[in-house]
This record gives C-alpha cells, structure tokens and sequence, in this order.
C-alpha cells in the first residue's frame, strides 16, 4: 500500500512548478496539482512502478492541463494571457509565409537549442530519446527545447 500523505508531501513542489511551467499562473498552477493529485489519489494502486513516480505524476499533471485548456476553449473561456495568445510554434511552421521567417530564426539559433528543436520538431523524437542522443537527460531535453520555442515566439513577435 502506498501512503499517498508522503507522496503529496514529497512531490506537490515538483508537479506545482511543472505546471507552473506550463500555464504560467500561480492560482492555475495550484488548481492543475490539485486536480492531478486528486486522480492519482483514485488511481495510485495502478501505478506499476515502470517509471518514476514523479514523473508519472507530472504526466498526469500535464493531462489535467490539457483537459483543463481545451474543456476551456470549448465553452469560450478565457484562458491565461499567455496561453491565450500563445500559438503552437510546430503549427506556425505549417504557414508558408512563416515558414521561411522562422527557419531563419531556427538557422542562427545557438546549439543545443537548434538541434533539440529541429529533433523534437522534425524529428518527432521524444525528449527521452532526445535526451539519450544528447548524453543528457530527459529534463535537460523538455528545458532546452521549451527555450529553444520561447526564443522563436519572441523572434516571431
């Protein structure tokens, strides 16, 4: 039996700045790890132990988030300022027009954060395997390419 008290107590901090770094706001944030601890708690007998439990529970986290923006988006909610106007990077490249704009940004962008962007993007490799490539971790993979797209949208701006 799993004692779900010191899982909450040792992995709020983590999931609470994961999601942080997802939506970017305090109370948001803080109503996502509830939520997501709240499913966990149902369903912490079927974890299988396959990966870590932090990670676990931050996927679980980023499912909340996802279900929580497009439950949003469907009823004409107001989303954070910064989700609300944030276009997905990956779609922007589809746009001729701003294809050529944004490879350009791509073509001067220092390393890592070039080829991390270009893997996940084109590649479609997963930041495990990004990471691996990399001789680097998991994490270091899903930080570099979140900069490597925050330096492209302020490019794009």
């Amino acid at each position: 039996m799993v004692d779900f008290d010191e899982i909450y107590a040792r992995y709020f901090s983590r999931v609470y700045k994961f999601v942080m770094g997802l939506c970017r706001d305090p109370s948001l944030a803080e109503e996502i790890t509830q939520e997501a601890f709240f499913k966990t708690l149902k369903s912490v007998d079927k974890f299988n132990g396959e990966c870590d439990i932090g990670t676990w529970l931050c996927k679980i986290a980023k499912n909340t988030f996802y279900d929580y923006v497009k439950r949003n988006k469907r009823r004409g909610g107001n989303l954070p300022e910064d989700l609300a106007s944030d276009e997905n990077i990956e779609e922007r490249f589809a746009d001729r027009e701003t294809a050529y704009v944004a490879y350009k940004i791509l073509h001067g962008m220092s390393e890592p954060y070039r080829e991390v962007f270009w893997l996940r993007t084109f590649g479609e490799l997963s930041f495990a395997q990004i990471g691996a490539l990399s001789g680097k971790t998991e994490s270091w993979a899903r930080v570099t390419y979140y900069r490597a797209k925050l330096k492209i949208r302020e490019e794009l701006k």
